[in-house]
Order: structure tokens, then C-alpha cells, then sequence
């Protein structure tokens, strides 16, 4: 599942986002939300939030496993 809409996503959810950096890579970050920071409903190229470990991306997927095990 995508992360474009606020609904979908909560604190506490494990993610994949994609940092600003990584944005032309495309490498996933793996980690639980602590915020939300988009405050829209939708937003096309995934809502973003700020991880337990203080990292801000864009969400790419939800409810997933962290395929390193952390």
C-alpha cells in the first residue's frame, strides 16, 4: 500500500519512506512514525512524517517489515 493518503497512516505504523536525499535513488527507509507532518489529506508523492528516530520523509509504503531485520 502507498502512503498518499493521511488516513492511512498513524503513529506507531511501521514504514518505508524515502528521504529527501535518497529521492532520486529511490532507497527506502525503514522505521515507526512519530508525526505526521503533511497536514493534507492526499498528497501525490506520499505524505509526510518524521520517524521515531527523527528521520522526515515521504511515505512509500505502509505496514512493512524491515527486510534488515532493525
Amino acid at each position: 500500500m502507498d502512503g498518499q493518503y493521511r488516513k492511512d497512516i498513524y503513529p506507531g505504523q511501521e514504514v518505508a519512506i524515502i528521504l529527501k536525499k535518497d529521492q532520486r535513488s529511490g532507497k527506502l527507509t525503514y522505521g515507526i512514525v512519530k508525526d505526521l507532518l503533511t497536514s493534507a489529506a492526499y498528497h501525490s508523492r506520499g505524505i509526510k512524517v518524521r520517524l521515531q528516530d527523527g528521520q522526515v520523509g515521504r511515505v512509500a509504503e505502509i505496514d512493512v517489515v524491515d527486510p534488515d531485520g532493525e
